[in-house]
């Protein structure tokens, strides 16, 4: 177990302090890496800590009541945050998703959603603040978290029966308080609701068609993710990936589907409609069919620091930055030269030599960047 356990804590601490250039060049809200991939979205991981421990996330094993969470003063302060968005914004960040961990364990996360809700886009928009949840808190939260300014949220649920969901989750908890949460969610106007199911072989897939008739006919989105090789402690295996062409497929024996256009470039999931008219599913097939190509996220974690890849085996340590007291513009131009630089497409690789490709035990993991 512990040398599962070395490379997590190994990839917190280590620090690689990003240089500050000799020229610092003013942001042009245009900013684009080698293979001309501009910067437009931005994950923010609020907390390392999560109530579930869902077993291709965090197995319990592994991330039992030993386990050493980041301490508090490690965190970035909400005002950290919110400077590090604005920093952000100026190079082209149009969209900004809160992730965990479980974002809502945050103690007064709704405080940083009005903080970032003040903030406008390069060309003087509103930004898109969203928030990725397990669900377990949506209920209790939904109401202060659009009073603060989010706009729309997506729910992890990996399955509509009750005995699955639960050897999931892996703490005993239901799927009616889950449901619970998106129908509050709804109600106050978070939406439209996107639903993630990550589908694992011989785990889950069973749900699939019980998945897809439960949120037919619904405003929700449900949107269907194959199993990824994010970090190194979830045991991934090639053959419990199952593709996305399997998931419609498997829909389409009982439903009929129609392919239709994403909603912008770089859009992550492939989109289908019911032929009937009754809502939208969706697939994201990073495993199978990757989308390096268009893919314009850049994620900090719970401690600052920024990731170009979800599959990365370092970052940048923005927060060295900050607390050090370089300014605003020496920051952005740091960041401005990681971007530039950037040369990541991880799955693109995997996806040409899934076999051949090595997989490092250094991994970012999933529940320390989010999502």
């Amino acid at each position: 177990m512990t040398d599962k356990v070395i490379p997590i804590m190994d990839l917190r601490q280590k620090n690689r302090t990003p240089a500050i250039p000799a020229t610092l060049l003013a942001p042009t809200g245009l900013l684009t890496d080698r293979l001309m991939r501009p910067l437009h979205d931005l994950r923010i991981s609020v907390t390392d800590r999560c109530n579930f421990r869902c077993v291709y996330c965090m197995p319990k094993e592994l991330f039992d009541k030993d386990y050493q969470f980041l301490p508090q003063t490690d965190l970035l302060s909400f005002e950290e945050i919110t400077r590090m968005a604005r920093i952000f914004i100026d190079h082209g960040i149009e969209k900004i998703r809160l992730t965990g961990g479980e974002p809502l364990l945050r103690k007064h996360v709704e405080k940083l959603i009005e903080m970032l809700s003040r903030l406008k886009t390069h060309s003087g928009r509103d930004l898109d603040i969203t928030l990725t949840t397990n669900g377990s808190l949506l209920a209790k939260k939904a109401q202060s978290l659009k009073d603060a300014g989010l706009k729309r949220v997506t729910v992890s649920l990996d399955a509509i029966d009750e005995t699955t969901f639960r050897m999931m989750n892996d703490v005993d908890f239901p799927v009616a308080d889950v449901l619970h949460g998106i129908d509050v969610a709804h109600a106050v106007g978070l939406g439209p609701i996107k639903i993630n199911m990550v589908v694992k072989r011989g785990m889950n897939d069973q749900e699939i068609l019980p998945m897809a008739r439960q949120f037919k006919g619904s405003p929700a989105i449900l949107r269907f993710i194959e199993y990824m090789d994010v970090g190194a402690t979830n045991g991934w295996k090639m053959d419990e990936v199952m593709p996305s062409a399997d998931i419609i497929a498997r829909i389409s024996s009982e439903f009929s589907l129609q392919q239709i256009d994403p909603n912008y470039v770089g859009e992550t999931a492939g989109r289908w409609r019911y032929a009937d008219g009754s809502g939208e599913i969706g697939v994201i097939s990073s495993v199978t069919q990757a989308f390096c190509q268009d893919c314009s996220r850049a994620r900090l974690s719970t401690e600052g620091k920024l990731f170009t890849c979800l599959f990365a085996t370092g970052g940048h340590d923005l927060r060295a930055l900050m607390r050090a007291g370089h300014s605003d513009a020496e920051i952005s131009a740091a960041i401005g030269q990681v971007w530039h630089k950037r040369t990541d497409r991880y799955s693109e690789l995997r996806s040409a030599d899934t076999v051949g490709l090595p997989r490092s035990a250094n991994k970012v993991e999933m529940s320390y960047i989010g999502g």
